[in-house]
């Protein structure tokens, strides 16, 4: 029997320093007013760019495989769409910025699910699914914290 491949260091370590833009932009939010809608700006900003990457992730699993099924595509196009839209609908003042952030924060915290419908391209990789919980559970809390803040001011 093979030992399953484990989870180096340097996503580890990367991966969790991810989550500092986030809670820099928090920290700033709270602790300066006159700092507040530039963090808004780029935690809505940089919780889409993640949600992007999240999708690429997606892609790539059905993609590598040959998969010629519609539906693993349409999720991975997803995230992107998702985040797209929540921020435009802030620039056209549809929505306001902590109402963005609820979506991304929101998109975030449930994109795990999209990993187990996409495919088993990590599934075997020993730490994976509990950094990858880590991560989207991390950042989609301190984007929806940061809605909070955003909604306050």
């Amino acid at each position: 029997m093979t030992a399953s491949p484990r989870l180096a260091t340097p996503p580890i370590a990367l991966g969790l320093a991810g989550l500092l833009p986030q809670a820099v932009c928090l920290l700033l939010a709270v602790a300066r007013d006159e700092a507040r809608a530039a963090a808004v700006v780029a935690g809505g900003g940089y919780a889409a760019l993640i949600l992007s990457f999240l999708g690429g992730m997606w892609w790539i699993q059905p993609l590598s495989r040959g998969d010629a099924r519609w539906s693993p595509y349409l999720l991975a196009v997803a995230p992107s769409l998702i985040a797209w839209g929540a921020l435009v609908a802030t620039l056209l003042t549809a929505i306001s910025p902590s109402v963005a952030l609820g979506v991304l924060g929101g998109a975030l915290l449930v994109s795990p699910l999209g990993d187990r419908m996409v495919g088993t391209l990590l599934r075997d990789v020993a730490g994976w699914r509990g950094l990858r919980l880590t991560l989207s559970g991390g950042l989609g809390v301190l984007t929806l914290l940061l809605a909070v803040v955003a909604g306050r001011g």
